[in-house]
């Protein structure tokens, strides 16, 4: 959901702004600052370098796996946490004031942020706490180069931070929503089917769908036509439901060579292979619509010989 997190919170800032009467830039602008902080929380997989450089002895043998073994290990933690979330976002409102005294609060909020934690849940939860806290420092720095006012930040950090956590609960543990108070807001996953191949499906689905709710929402405030960026080779796409037959059944664990496969069948919106062409929204466009209808295929297919 790295992808559908940013997206999300894209179109989810885009939309309101655009219905406060907000200019087009100032609109997409506050919108893609929002699509940044939606990916900060993640930064906690940082600690999964680690299990690609030392694996662990009862880690997988492929680097991917060993990664995530070792990721999982602090990942939807503090990171993900809606009462972390709320102090970040009351932390960025303090800094970007004009006040000496509240900005200065603000700095503290967050350097504080980080021994608090390891002292909750030990060094290495202080420790991605650090890198996140570095994260949201470099955005605020860099939304505050752009010029946008404080309470714009606050807003796209409100988005990003609060959307992020909700797009976990299709894949793997549920994050610790209210950490570090020892409550379970959600339990277990939301599991869109008893199968497992379906539920990933599904669950990729939904990725797709905030990706074309993104593209929707800028269309929206910029005006532009997306069916004028859509190519025909789109429909290229459909080949690829004969994977579901050449490819093993993929579930959540193991799912590289589904998403993989069905993601290189985007290379349609670029081919033949042009630089120039990579770098227009009509192959962007082209290959996510290709991409949806080899998903769309696949599970045709799938649910037939199933």
């Amino acid at each position: 959901m790295f992808v559908g997190h940013a997206c999300l919170a894209f179109a989810v800032a885009a939309v309101g702004a655009d219905r406060l009467g907000w200019s087009r830039e100032r609109a997409l602008g506050v919108a893609a600052l929002a699509a940044l902080f939606a990916t900060i929380p993640d930064v906690d997989v940082v600690y999964g370098l680690a299990g690609v450089v030392a694996p662990a002895a009862d880690a997988g043998t492929v680097p991917v796996e060993s990664f995530w073994d070792a990721g999982n290990r602090v990942h939807r933690g503090v990171t993900h946490a809606l009462p972390v979330g709320a102090v970040v976002t009351a932390a960025v409102w303090l800094v970007g004031r004009p006040e000496t005294a509240r900005r200065a609060a603000g700095i503290a909020t967050l350097a504080v942020l980080v021994p608090v934690v390891a002292a909750v849940s030990g060094g290495l939860a202080g420790a991605v706490t650090a890198v996140f806290v570095l994260g949201v420092a470099a955005l605020v720095a860099l939304a505050r180069r752009r010029g946008l006012a404080p309470g714009t930040v606050t807003g796209a950090a409100f988005v990003g931070l609060f959307t992020h956590p909700f797009g976990d609960l299709l894949t793997g543990e549920p994050p610790a929503l209210l950490y570090p108070f020892d409550l379970t807001l959600v339990a277990e996953r939301v599991v869109l089917s008893a199968d497992p191949t379906l539920h990933l499906l599904g669950a990729f689905g939904v990725e797709l769908a905030t990706v074309w709710l993104a593209l929707a929402a800028y269309f929206q405030v910029s005006g532009k036509r997306p069916t004028a960026h859509v190519d025909r080779r789109a429909v290229l796409g459909v080949a690829y439901a004969g994977a579901a037959l050449a490819l093993p059944a993929p579930t959540l664990e193991v799912s590289y060579h589904f998403v993989f496969s069905v993601l290189a069948v985007g290379f349609v919106g670029v081919a033949p292979p042009s630089l120039d062409r990579f770098r227009t929204w009509r192959a962007g466009v082209t290959a996510l619509a290709a991409i949806s209808l080899a998903a769309v295929a696949y599970a045709a297919v799938y649910l037939a010989v199933g």
